[in-house]
């Protein structure tokens, strides 16, 4: 789910572009740590300190300490169209039960089961461009700035998928063990 901070618009769809919703896509094979630790580029494998690996098209989160794999965690990413952004980044922000602000009708979910979220929000990247397009079930309009982050969830069943709106969802007690170990500027590298 990418956060945003203006807003987000429901498209009609263009005259002959009306669409069924897309299928769900499938959960990523499981695979073994030497196989999730293989596809970390080399440069990224010498570094020293903390720094967290997200292989986007294997859908595993890991966190490295001085080129070993400490912790490896399934995650969800974005979709086709709303892919979580490849790059450098660094944890921007850290919350604890944070408050989810639904991007089209601004009603607000707080802590709890319900919440989008889950329990912890750890943002690493923000862009200011916004975004449009098909999301696998209606044509957006996302204006203003959009923060991508991992982030617990309330529904399982998406972890391992790439069916988010570039955010990474992970299994809440996932994200709650990421959230202890990461601080504000930690390196983040998504690959593609």
């Amino acid at each position: 789910m990418l956060a945003t901070a203006t807003g987000l618009g429901i498209l009609a769809p263009a005259a002959g572009h009306a669409r069924q919703a897309d299928p769900i896509p499938p959960a990523a094979p499981p695979i073994s740590d030497a196989v999730a630790l293989a596809a970390v580029p080399e440069e990224l494998r010498l570094q020293t300190g903390l720094q967290v690996v997200l292989d986007r098209s294997r859908r595993q989160l890991m966190l490295l300490e001085n080129g070993e794999l400490r912790r490896r965690f399934p995650a969800a990413v974005g979709m086709v169209g709303w892919e979580t952004p490849a790059g450098r980044f660094q944890v921007m922000e850290k919350q604890v039960d944070p408050v989810w602000e639904h991007p089209q009708n601004g009603k607000r979910v707080g802590p709890g089961p319900a919440n989008p979220l889950g329990s912890r929000w750890i943002g690493f990247h923000r862009d200011c461009t916004g975004r449009k397009g098909w999301d696998g079930e209606r044509y957006l309009d996302v204006q203003g700035c959009v923060v991508a982050g991992f982030h617990g969830t309330p529904h399982r069943w998406t972890v391992g998928r790439a069916i988010s709106h570039g955010c990474v969802r992970l299994y809440d007690e996932h994200v709650r063990d990421l959230y202890e170990l990461v601080q504000i500027g930690t390196p983040v590298t998504v690959l593609p």
